[in-house]
């Protein structure tokens, strides 16, 4: 795709089937849920486990969206499951397709709420960015998603829903085990922090990670938090995948205003969180990710306490780029301040990538996702004041 190709914005609305939603779905239930499911509706006993095996495969290696496309169960069997249960997805609302191959999904879940999500193409890897909330709840100052209010937690189901509608998308079901995977990562970066929704992320990673579905390793699954401490350390025992930390400031009086949640969780208790991560080595790192704002979080100075402060703990420190969007009371630091601090950052012994902005043209890149129901434009004015009153 050339640098002036126009984007691509499919619209894919699709009515709402009456009483839709109003059966128990059998997306994003753990194994032993589904089972107990199962022997709700009848289903002998000896052939719980078998059963469940099946509609896994069916939902999570095959993707299908009917029970009458799982045809090693009797007809009896399926009529049984149409009649008690739902195979419900988030809907695609529209998809737009940035000039560099970024694909940004506005998608329906239940109760007419809309999410976003985000295909990340790269030589190496598919990185689908997914939301864990409607909304959230952190009012972080540089975030275009953190201006719009929290709704509610996602549920397991509209979790890795996200997950099956872009696989979808991306025509990847029924592909031999050897090809390369379009979809091969996942990060919770989307709308929300997810580890205020710790059991509906967890329940939903576990069924990426199982090996007899979507099958994703651990390592390939990154969880980032804005530091919600008392979680981090449980979410390491329960999920066990990559930890980032949205960190941004080299100060608890930056932080502070970046942050909001540092206000709660100081600077020092959240890294002795992250000294505590279970599994923490060279082999899997805490990435710190630090976006670069002009004139206030990017000087030499504010590089060398970034690397004191992380002292002993593996990691990486990810540079992002500011990424601008109506209303923005901040602006992208200069290239070459960011190289500098990066210079600083790598010279130290972490390794510092510069990430490149991706699908800015569809406000699809970081800190930009926001529902279509909720663009109504904010001044700096109006974000600077709804920080003070926190």
């Amino acid at each position: 795709m050339t640098a002036n190709a126009p984007i691509t914005q499919d619209l894919l609305t699709i009515p709402r089937k009456d009483g839709e939603g109003s059966l128990p779905n059998l997306i994003g239930m753990r194994r032993e849920a589904l089972g107990e499911a199962l022997a709700g509706i009848g289903i002998p006993e000896k052939q719980i486990k078998m059963r469940v095996g099946q509609i896994w495969a069916w939902i999570y290696q095959k993707g299908v969206q009917s029970f009458d496309d799982m045809t090693n169960l009797s007809k009896d069997i399926r009529a049984n499951l149409a009649q008690n249960f739902a195979l419900t997805r988030p809907e695609i609302v529209t998809r737009q397709i940035s000039t560099d191959g970024t694909r940004k999904y506005l998608l329906r879940i239940n109760g007419g709420h809309e999410v976003e999500a985000v295909y990340i193409p790269e030589s190496d890897r598919g990185t689908l960015c997914i939301s864990s909330q409607v909304g959230c709840t952190l009012t972080c100052s540089f975030c275009h998603t953190g201006t719009q209010k929290l709704v509610r937690n996602l549920t397991a189901a509209e979790i890795i829903g996200q997950v099956l509608v872009a696989r979808d998308d991306l025509e990847e079901w029924g592909k031999p085990a050897g090809d390369k995977r379009l979809l091969s990562n996942i990060v919770l970066m989307g709308m929300g922090e997810p580890l205020y929704n710790t059991d509906n992320v967890r329940d939903a990673m576990l069924i990426a990670m199982d090996n007899e579905g979507v099958a994703l390793s651990r390592r390939r699954i990154t969880l980032s938090t804005s530091g919600i401490v008392p979680e981090i350390i449980r979410a390491g025992d329960e999920i066990g995948c990559m930890l980032a930390i949205s960190f941004h400031a080299t100060t608890d009086e930056v932080r502070d205003t970046l942050v909001p949640i540092n206000r709660k969780h100081k600077i020092a208790e959240l890294l002795d969180a992250c000294r505590n991560y279970p599994r923490l080595s060279n082999s899997e790192r805490i990435t710190f990710e630090y976006v670069m704002l002009k004139d206030v979080n990017d000087s030499d100075e504010d590089a060398r306490r970034l690397v004191k402060l992380i002292a002993g703990i593996p990691a990486k420190i990810n540079l992002i780029p500011f990424n601008p969007w109506p209303g923005a009371p901040y602006e992208r630091s200069d290239w070459d301040r960011i190289e500098t601090f990066a210079d600083i950052v790598n010279k130290a012994g972490y390794a510092s990538p510069v990430r490149t902005p991706r699908g800015e043209d569809i406000m699809a890149a970081c800190g930009q996702l926001k529902s279509a129901t909720e663009r109504a434009r904010k001044s700096a004015a109006q974000i600077a004041k709804e920080i003070e009153g926190l």
